[in-house]
């Protein structure tokens, strides 16, 4: 199987992982053993997306079941933006464990380059955007982002994450500084970058700095465009990837999907790749995408798509969040 080696530790990845987001909470756990038994070996999930202590229910059955060991397991977690400040990330990085029931992530990453006014788990939890729900305010928090980044070191250094990484959704030549400013100062330098990618936004230039220039490795989320955005009203009216003319045409040339050939243009291409769905028979498609090859013409064809649009943009939660403008 093609793999990832990640620069410092030199732990090698699949470029197939198993994504948590929106996964239905009451059948996470069913859902993620369900992805072992199926052939996932890496799972991305975070504080934010609600469904981590189930998730962690699937892992221990699974290892109970004998089908994997621990360090079969790649898990993956973020630092929601609630918790930048040096005295919180510890503590919340502890409590995100308790809840998967493991000692250590293999990931840890900062899920957004943004810091939030600080709201205790025992009142809320996630805490979401909103420092007020019921008024939908945010409340920024000054935390500069070298604060976070050293206190994410620290984790390391005790032993609760092997690998610590960044979460951008900048446009890419902010992105590029952000990073850049990042290697000044780092003891770990980040080791992975997890950015929306798919072929309406490609990203080229970020990619290239981030893979090429400074040796990390790069996760896409959204690769199949703005299907997962449908429900959410968040689409932006943008024709879908699946069902696009194009795709379909280089999917039937192939005996493949149209999902199998969105994330197959990423992975043959150096990207890793977190599809999700609730799917039994989808989730056995989206792993087996690393059995045939895109020519150049078709990789081409897909990248020419690329008109740079967006579906995850906070400022549409609220304009203080417009870290696009």
């Amino acid at each position: 199987m093609a793999t990832i080696t990640l620069k410092r530790t030199g732990q090698k990845v699949g470029f197939i992982l198993y994504g948590l987001w929106k996964v239905t909470k009451s059948s996470t756990a069913d859902t993620v053993y369900k992805a072992i038994q199926a052939g996932y070996r890496l799972l991305d999930g975070a504080g934010d997306y609600g469904n981590e202590k189930e998730a962690g229910e699937g892992v221990r059955r699974a290892i109970a079941d004998g089908l994997v060991k621990r360090e079969d397991i790649f898990i993956t977690s973020k630092l929601w933006n609630t918790y930048h400040k040096r005295e919180h990330v510890k503590q919340y990085a502890k409590f995100q464990l308790e809840l998967w029931g493991i000692d250590y992530f293999d990931l840890f990453l900062i899920h957004f380059p943004i810091s939030l006014k600080y709201v205790d788990k025992s009142e809320r939890y996630p805490p979401e955007w909103y420092y007020d729900p019921v008024n939908q305010k945010v409340e920024l928090q000054n935390t500069p982002y070298r604060e976070t980044w050293e206190a994410m070191e620290e984790l390391v250094d005790a032993g609760l994450v092997k690998n610590i990484g960044v979460r951008l959704v900048l446009v890419s030549n902010v992105a590029s500084v952000l990073l850049r400013d990042v290697h000044t100062y780092a003891r770990y330098e980040p080791q992975v970058l997890q950015i929306e990618h798919h072929p309406y936004l490609t990203q080229e230039p970020l990619v290239h700095y981030a893979k090429d220039v400074l040796g990390m490795a790069i996760t896409a989320y959204t690769s199949l465009g703005p299907q997962s955005f449908v429900e959410l009203n968040a689409d932006k009216g943008a024709a879908s990837l699946l069902t696009h003319g194009k795709i379909s045409q280089i999917a039937q040339a192939h005996g493949r999907t149209t999902a199998q050939v969105l994330l197959r243009w990423a992975t043959q291409r150096g990207i890793a790749v977190i599809p999700k769905t609730n799917n039994a028979t989808r989730l056995v498609q989206n792993f087996a995408v690393n059995d045939f090859d895109l020519s150049e013409e078709e990789i081409k064809s897909i990248s020419a798509l690329n008109s740079g649009l967006r579906f995850n943009d906070p400022q549409e939660i609220n304009p203080k969040l417009a870290i696009f403008a």
